[in-house]
């Protein structure tokens, strides 16, 4: 039953970002990524109930929680630029050049972890990198520089950089705590850091205009994540985490498709080749 809570972790996961673009067509990014949060913190917690691991967290250090806290600023930053970049580019962009988070985590593990690569992980990076550029169309980049500010490259770049420094920051710092006690507790600082964002920028009102439609897309984008972590969790307790990893990271793929038949998206050959490139790239650092 392993592979199919495998195969169910990659389908929510994908399924997210299609029910979070329906949510954030009218509604800010910000406030839909504070009211979202909300969901996804439920389900860190039920995940934390059924490990049975709350009670570790009178043993977490000051040093440890101090790395949990900076983990969980970066992952709010990083969901902070997704759902921006979600809500002006297109998925089966934006998605992929979120994913190449893999390749950023390497080269930072390099910098300051001096953490060493092998050849396979070498060229496995080089087919992300290849994809990534193959799927940025000339237009995109022009449109950054016009505009000044970005537009969904930078936000997408951005969504990559801090998911990438979170795993970086929780290398470092953040050891002796079960998985899913940390991930909820990254959720808090994720929560207070996305409402206080909506404050700061006098959003907070906005809350009360969100449509029912909308609002019921961008509870169902939180409760997919958790449904997505549940099935993740699952499949590495009944199976080996050598092919769970891989399985889940395919939901690419499937927000993708799911694109293509809700908004109309569609790949050119040259993104095309760009997608094969990046899964297979993502697939093989899994498995190396």
């Amino acid at each position: 039953m392993w592979l199919f809570y495998a195969i169910g972790s990659a389908f929510f996961a994908g399924v997210t970002s299609i029910l979070a673009k329906c949510g954030i067509r009218k509604t800010d990014s910000t406030v839909a990524t504070a009211v979202r949060t909300v969901v996804v913190l439920i389900f860190s917690w039920i995940m934390v109930l059924i490990s049975d691991s709350f009670d570790q967290i009178t043993s977490i250090s000051g040093y440890t929680f101090v790395f949990l806290i900076l983990s969980g600023a970066a992952t709010g930053a990083s969901w902070l630029c997704y759902f921006k970049a979600l809500q002006t580019g297109d998925i089966n962009k934006v998605v992929p050049i979120d994913k190449s988070s893999t390749v950023l985590t390497i080269i930072l593990a390099l910098i300051f972890l001096r953490e060493g690569i092998s050849l396979p992980k070498a060229v496995a990076v080089v087919a992300i990198a290849a994809g990534i550029l193959l799927m940025i169309e000339r237009k995109d980049v022009e449109e950054t520089k016009q505009t000044g500010k970005g537009g969904w490259l930078l936000y997408a770049v951005g969504s990559a950089f801090f998911a990438s420094l979170t795993a970086i920051l929780g290398k470092i710092g953040i050891s002796g705590v079960e998985s899913n006690l940390g991930t909820a507790i990254r959720t808090c600082v994720v929560l207070v850091m996305a409402w206080g964002m909506v404050f700061v920028t006098g959003k907070q009102r906005e809350v009360r205009k969100i449509g029912r439609k909308e609002m019921g897309f961008i509870c169902l984008s939180g409760v997919a994540t958790g449904a997505s972590w549940l099935c993740y969790y699952r499949a590495l307790q009944e199976g080996p985490a050598s092919i769970v990893a891989p399985v889940d990271k395919l939901s690419v793929l499937v927000t993708v498709v799911f694109s293509y038949f809700v908004f109309g998206e569609k790949l050119g050959k040259k993104e095309a080749a760009g997608l094969a490139l990046l899964t297979a790239g993502t697939v093989a650092m899994a498995l190396l």
